[in-house]
Parts: structure tokens; sequence; C-alpha cells
């Protein structure tokens, strides 16, 4: 079966059917034009989520060095900070671990009109603690229950998840190392902890599969995206979580308040006409 860019083979996500050859971009104009587009239309989205009192969660996994970060500041640079906050997630602290997994998550849910944006997330459970030994196989396996359930329960409750998992080749990554070691300023980003995840690159690709195969549900489906070029990368994040957050809901300004416009007509010294009018 060919590849694509969905890693997709008998309906299931596969790293190794994604088209990673072909999910690139060679020209900066055109990087840049795509972006700068996306970003006003998601800008638009979180105003109206604002407005409406919608919320939204979006999930990033991906390998270390992966390109997570340099994605969600993309995500981020045009948004209203009041709107978003962007959670990033490592070993759970002493008090946490006392709890159940997912107490750290729950707390760390949108708000009405806001968006949490997850650097990593409750998938832990099913990825680095399945494969390192820190999750039973009890423990790890029931998981992929609770996490449905959890999902679903946002869900009902109106919250829009989107879900992404950045792939790049043991190759890219091996790259994107030796890239750190060589810069001082990137040489923090490179951990002992991600060498050692690099050891068992077969085990996490099965991990990560079983996750697809056990968690990728209608209302909260997983999208692996190709992500050995970073330009493509970006703008294909923003591609997927605009068309997710958009989806069924009406991207528009609120009307201004009637008493509001008379008072700033007034004020301003225009038609009563012009106020509120929407320019691109």
């Amino acid at each position: 079966m060919p590849k694509d860019q969905n890693g997709r083979k008998n309906g299931k996500i596969r790293l190794s059917k994604l088209d990673m050859a072909d999910a690139r971009l060679h020209d900066k104009e055109e990087y840049e034009e795509r972006l700068a587009k996306l970003q006003k239309q998601l800008l638009h989205i979180q105003q109206t989520y604002w407005h409406e009192k919608r919320r939204a969660v979006i999930v990033f996994e991906g390998w270390d060095a992966g390109g997570k970060g340099g994605a969600i500041r993309r995500l981020t640079e045009p948004l209203d900070p009041r709107g978003f906050h962007v959670w990033p997630i490592g070993a759970p602290s002493p008090e946490e671990q006392g709890k159940h997994y997912l107490y750290r998550f729950w707390t760390r849910l949108p708000a009405r009109g806001a968006f949490a944006i997850f650097d990593r997330s409750w998938y832990g459970r099913v990825l680095v603690e399945r494969v390192e030994g820190f999750a039973r196989k009890e423990e790890w396996k029931r998981a992929y229950g609770e996490i449905r359930d959890f999902e679903r329960l946002l869900a009902d409750d109106g919250v829009r998840i989107v879900k992404l998992f950045l792939h790049i080749t043991a190759e890219e990554q091996l790259n994107r190392f030796r890239e750190r070691l060589g810069n001082p300023y990137k040489r923090w980003k490179l951990t002992g902890e991600d060498l050692r995840n690099r050891a068992k690159w077969d085990d996490y690709v099965q991990a990560v599969e079983d996750m697809f195969d056990e968690t990728s549900t209608p209302e909260a489906p997983w999208h692996a995206v190709p992500a050995n070029s970073k330009w493509f990368t970006r703008v294909r994040v923003l591609e997927l979580i605009t068309d997710a957050l958009k989806d069924g809901v009406e991207i528009k300004p609120p009307p201004i308040d009637p008493e509001l416009a008379r008072e700033a007509a007034e004020m301003l010294g225009i038609q009563l006409g012009a106020v509120g009018k929407v320019k691109d």
C-alpha cells in the first residue's frame, strides 16, 4: 500500500506509512505566507471561542526533538494571551504521585472561552511509563479505557479536543541531537533521558501505534504529522488545528452592544451605521 500523509493502513495509523519524503516546504516565502494566513484565521477562531465561552484542548505528543516547541510557538504567536495556557508536562511531583495520574490534568483544563495546550500529556502513562517500566502492565493497559472515558467526558461537556503526534525518523532525530550538542544555546535541550529513549526506539514505535489504535475516537481522533521538515510541520499543525476548531462553529465577530455603539458614535463624531463595521 502506498504511503500517505495520514499514515493509515487498513484504517490504522502506522508511522512507517507516513509520507516523510514529500512532506516538505522548500520555499520560505510560501511558508511565511501560508503560516501568516493560518495564524490570522486562528486568532479569529480564538476570538469566537472567547466570546461564545467555548473551550478547546490541544495535545502535542511526539519524539524528542520532534519540533513540538517550535510548533507551539507558531500556534500561540498570534493569540491573545488571556485566552490560552501552555502546560509543559514533565514527571509528576511527589504530591501528584500520590494521586491518580489524571488528577494533574483535571486541574489544568481550560476555563470557559480558553484553550489549554499540552506539551506532552496524560498519554505519558501509555508511552514513557509503559516503555520505561514506571507503570505496571495492568496499569498502562487499563489506562486506555480511562483515557477514552476522560476525553469522552470532556467532549460531552463541549470541549473540542485536538491531538497531534509529531513524527520524525530516527535519522532526523540523530541530526537534531547533533545540532543541539553543537549549539551552546540549544545544548540545554538535550538530556540523558533523550538518549536513553532513543535506544528504545522500536519499543516506543509499538507503544505509539498501540496508543493510536486504542485512543483515536470520533470525538478525539489522533493526527500523525510528518515532522522531518520544520516548515511543513508548523503549517500542517496549524491547518489541522484550525480545521478541527472551526468545524461546526460559525467564525464571526460578536455583535456590538447597541448602547455602546450609540455612545461611541456620539463621542467619536461618526455616523452610527459606521460603528462596528468589520475591516479586514
